[in-house]
């Protein structure tokens, strides 16, 4: 049986502070059900409850996220320069290091239980995976995963290697949140201000500079819902 997808497009600028918070408040719910259902286990009850698999789909203004275990001097740009530039900072606690959001980019938190589907954090960060490659596909783009770096990249083991694609997932007792974010038409001058993902020799690019044309974005959003359904066996709803 297929595993059930909530799925919610929030739009253009919205703040990422608030989708932070939303996605908490998913996964607190979750963690609630996890908790109930590990007591009726214990008293030998069956009384069970579902936990709730989500997919958020959302575009930020301008923000520079620092992962957990990330290095704050690979953000290059000042308070002023920000201010200037009118983009925010925040610390968050996913994985990964430094990266960028902002219009353009299509950002996807996955909410997922993964004791619904295969409690592996290696597989879901591949499938996910899976999922970009497989819709830059569409367009003609060959996606690749690069050994030891997580994302989508292309061209991988070229001097001209560059990533489309940055992932940055936590997990709480099998519940995801955070995600990937595809750099659809974005403001690529936006990454001159960081060292992306903490990574010094490899670029950036979006796939507007690849094909070289505007994408549709809601058609970009067409395609991942398809091949996530595809490759997690799950059904959106």
């Amino acid at each position: 049986m297929k595993q059930k997808v909530a799925f919610q497009d929030l739009g253009e600028f919205r703040d990422y502070q608030e989708i932070w918070d939303l996605q908490e408040n998913l996964l607190a719910e979750n963690v609630t059900v996890k908790s109930y259902n590990r007591q009726q286990e214990k008293a030998g009850k069956s009384d069970f409850q579902s936990t709730k698999n989500h997919l958020l789909f959302v575009e930020h203004p301008h923000v520079y996220t620092l992962g957990k275990s990330g290095h704050v001097e690979n953000m290059l740009a000042s308070s002023d320069k920000l201010n200037e530039i009118d983009a925010t900072f925040v610390k968050t606690n996913r994985g990964g290091d430094i990266t960028y959001h902002g219009p353009g980019q299509l950002v996807g938190y996955p909410l997922l239980d993964l004791d619904n589907f295969k409690p592996d954090i290696h597989l879901y960060m591949r499938n996910l995976e899976e999922v970009i490659i497989r819709t830059i596909a569409e367009y003609g783009l060959k996606g690749e995963r690069s050994p030891g770096e997580t994302g989508v990249w292309l061209d991988v083991g070229r001097p001209y290697a560059r990533k489309i694609c940055a992932m940055g997932v936590k997990a709480s007792r099998w519940i995801t949140m955070h995600g990937f974010a595809l750099n659809v038409n974005t403001d690529l001058r936006y990454f001159e201000y960081i060292v992306p993902c903490g990574i010094q020799d490899k670029a950036v690019t979006s796939m507007e500079r690849e094909l070289e044309q505007n994408i549709p974005m809601n058609e970009v959003k067409d395609f991942i819902c398809k091949h996530f359904q595809s490759v997690f066996d799950a059904e959106i709803v």
